[in-house]
């Protein structure tokens, strides 16, 4: 699906005037269309499924799962650059629901593709060839002479129009900016639901029977934790924002904002331990409310709240000595630092 193919989509929303009123009726036959949508465009063939753990590509992994059973493999790729611990956890909880996943060890691949790069652009286009390139290595693994392998991912209506739009490049877009992925990586992409915005894929996640804790999850970026560094990523730099991450998203998980996250900073500023200086690292705080993520405003924390915060991360993230709080709007802001 190239440029001009992405102008024609329509987008689609289930939501009439908010998250109450829903067409379910539309949910359901939405379902039921993609996939018949994923069972004709696969024929006979296989299909291997990226799977983060968010609601895009949890969504895909259902309407996968449903289309074709057996014959969809869904991998998990540990990149070192995902929240604490979210392997095991999204194995667990998709074990649960009876879809099998299978976890790459890709650490060591995408630290070494990031290695040196600052450029927020920069760091997209090498994560994004990362990404593609460790699927490309399992399709080789799976595919035989006759065997044809299609990628399901999660890509959104948002997803390509930032990046169409400049904003920002998404990992997960690859046709419309008119890269051949059969050409360039060795196979196929079937994209399920870019013609959904958030809202609308929450929807079909609750419709489909993903648990709340999936289909209310607040979003995530593709290059993960890479998204949130200014300069470069290392796994030291890496570990310090997961850990001020796991800090955010437990203080503020009740406040019901759109999105929450913490972003860590190039620049060491000087603070104070135990009477004497210290040179440390700085921690921004981030946190939205939005419908879709096309704009955005600061949510109004409670200060007790963001002090709170600040205490923590400056406790319990070595290196850390100063915490802020973003308060711009999008635009000129953009939720993701990088």
């Amino acid at each position: 699906m190239g440029y001009d193919d992405f102008s024609n989509i329509k987008e689609k929303d289930f939501l009439a005037s908010g998250k109450s009123d829903i067409d379910r009726g539309a949910v359901r036959n939405y379902i039921v269309d993609k996939t018949n949508e994923i069972r004709y465009a696969v024929g006979e063939g296989y299909a291997i499924n990226a799977l983060s753990g968010g609601v895009d590509s949890s969504v895909v992994t259902m309407l996968g799962h449903r289309a074709l059973g057996d014959r969809l493999r869904t991998y998990f790729i540990d990149d070192g650059l995902m929240r604490e611990n979210e392997a095991n956890y999204v194995s667990s909880l998709f074990y649960q629901i009876g879809v099998p996943i299978e976890v790459v060890d890709s650490k060591e691949r995408f630290f070494s593709a990031l290695r040196g790069i600052e450029d927020p652009e920069d760091k997209r286009n090498a994560f994004t060839d990362c990404f593609y390139k460790t699927f490309g290595d399992i399709v080789r693994n799976n595919a035989g002479p006759e065997r044809k392998l299609f990628l399901l991912q999660g890509t959104n209506y948002t997803d390509v129009e930032e990046t169409l739009a400049k904003v920002k490049r998404q990992h997960n877009v690859l046709a419309q900016l008119g890269i051949d992925p059969l050409k360039t990586y060795g196979y196929d992409v079937i994209e399920p639901i870019i013609d959904l915005r958030k809202p609308a894929v929450r929807a079909v996640a609750r419709e489909i029977g993903l648990p709340k804790e999936v289909s209310e999850r607040i979003p995530f970026p593709g290059p993960g934790l890479a998204a949130r560094i200014i300069g470069e990523v290392t796994p030291g730099r890496v570990e310090t924002v997961r850990k001020a991450t796991k800090v955010v998203e437990q203080e503020l998980y009740d406040l019901g904002a759109f999105q929450y996250l913490a972003i860590l900073h190039k620049d060491n500023v000087t603070g104070m331990r135990d009477g004497k200086r210290d040179f440390g690292q700085q921690i921004e705080v981030r946190c939205w409310d939005s419908k879709d993520a096309v704009t955005g405003a600061p949510t109004k924390v409670p200060f007790e709240k963001l002090t709170t915060i600040a205490d923590r991360i400056t406790r319990e993230v070595p290196g850390v000595v100063s915490v802020t709080y973003n308060i711009t709007k999008k635009p000129p802001s953009t939720i993701e630092a990088v």
